[in-house]
């Protein structure tokens, strides 16, 4: 314990983490040291969607801030695979965002609210729920904060909320949205969850908001942008011939950090490391894994076959299908994002992707070993 106390002392956002590591007793005294030393640290912060990817390392991160007042909200069924590791140090809350009350019961005596909790989907049999939970569930969150007034409100959106021109390839924040066929449901419900939290803002709230690219990092294997890693991994033959942003998820929980610490308010910010082709993507993520690079372009043709075979094999197995027709339409598009906005606003540098791919192979790789158990990166 007194090596705790002395460390703290002397660097509260590198040395907190051990407090939610060590014993109760440890735990609460140390709680109360950090709160006396540090007391932007003491401040209250509720984390909707902890159990999430972004959720989990946002945890870790303010974990290892110093932050020691952290609630966050899960379902009943959630599991906990993802925070088992951090479980002990957060106050967990069972409540669903679109239930309104559970939810306003959850931002009770809180200061700052990060909103991560949403649904990714481009299956259309789950359009219903996306549009409930990224845009109702968005609402419910908003008219919270407001009514329980607190200082401010960080949410994660997307790049998928921000507009494409078809004449422009290059997107910045200044991009306005553009109503058109196109648009996947996923990217319409971001888009009006956004428009939630711009009402908020012109209400008096004070909020901003981060819509992140493609997030890079290790977790739960087989699931969300993570499921990339494990494809190559196995042998994946086939690569999209489009191109977009990615960055790693470690940037984007710091960056959120830091705006919710900034002046910064009623703005959007792009998270975007770099902008690459998804050959090059796959192809680095092989060579990581000493293994044979993609080598067949997922062309239009292949394209139309592929997402009908896999629409009709979810079917019949009752399955999450691994390609739609959005994303292999998606997959075929060259788009970059631009990061200068983030950067200059918030002195940023971001990690370089080759160093997030290599980082989480090498996680894979290891965790492969022990029946595919999570692993996430270190902070």
């Amino acid at each position: 314990m007194v090596f705790i106390v002395l460390r703290i002392r002397g660097c509260c956002d590198q040395y907190c983490y051990l407090i939610a590591r060590a014993n109760k007793r440890a735990r609460r005294w140390g709680k109360q040291i950090i709160a006396y030393l540090c007391p932007m640290q003491n401040t209250s912060i509720l984390v909707t969607g902890g159990t999430g990817f972004i959720g989990s390392y946002l945890l870790r991160k303010l974990l290892k801030d110093g932050y020691t007042h952290i609630k966050a909200t899960k379902r009943s069924t959630s599991k906990m695979d993802g925070v088992a590791d951090i479980q002990e140090a957060i106050e967990w809350v069972d409540a669903d965002i679109l239930d309104v009350i559970a939810l306003e019961d959850a931002m009770k005596d809180v200061r700052q609210v990060y909103h991560c909790a949403a649904m990714v989907s481009y299956d259309s049999r789950d359009h219903k729920i996306i549009r409930q939970v990224n845009v109702k569930g968005t609402e419910n969150v908003v008219n919270a904060a407001l009514a329980e007034k607190i200082d401010k409100l960080v949410y994660i959106s997307s790049i998928a909320a921000i507009g494409r021109s078809e004449k422009h390839n290059h997107v910045t924040e200044k991009q306005k949205w553009i109503r058109k066929k196109g648009n996947t449901t996923y990217a319409i419900s971001k888009h009006k969850a956004e428009m939630e939290v711009w009402r908020g803002i012109a209400e008096g709230l004070n909020a901003v908001i981060i819509n992140p690219s493609i997030v890079l990092g290790s977790g739960i294997w087989q699931t969300g942008s993570t499921q990339m890693f494990y494809e190559v991994w196995k042998g994946l033959k086939f690569f999209p011939q489009g191109a977009t942003g990615f960055v790693d998820v470690r940037d984007v929980v710091t960056l959120m950090i830091r705006m919710m610490e900034s002046e910064v308010t009623g703005e959007r910010f792009i998270a975007n490391g770099e902008n690459w082709s998804y050959q090059k993507l796959f192809t680095a993520m092989a060579n990581t894994f000493q293994k044979p690079a993609p080598h067949i372009a997922f062309t239009p043709r292949i394209r139309s076959v592929a997402w009908r075979l896999e629409w009709l094999r979810s079917r019949l197995f009752s399955t999450q299908p691994m390609l739609t027709k959005e994303t292999s339409a998606i997959s075929l598009k060259a788009i970059t994002y631009g990061n200068e906005k983030s950067i200059k606003t918030f002195h940023f540098q971001y990690r370089p992707l080759t160093k997030t791919i290599q980082e989480t192979s090498e996680q894979l790789v290891e965790s492969a070993k022990n029946g595919l158990k999570p692993m996430f990166l270190p902070l």
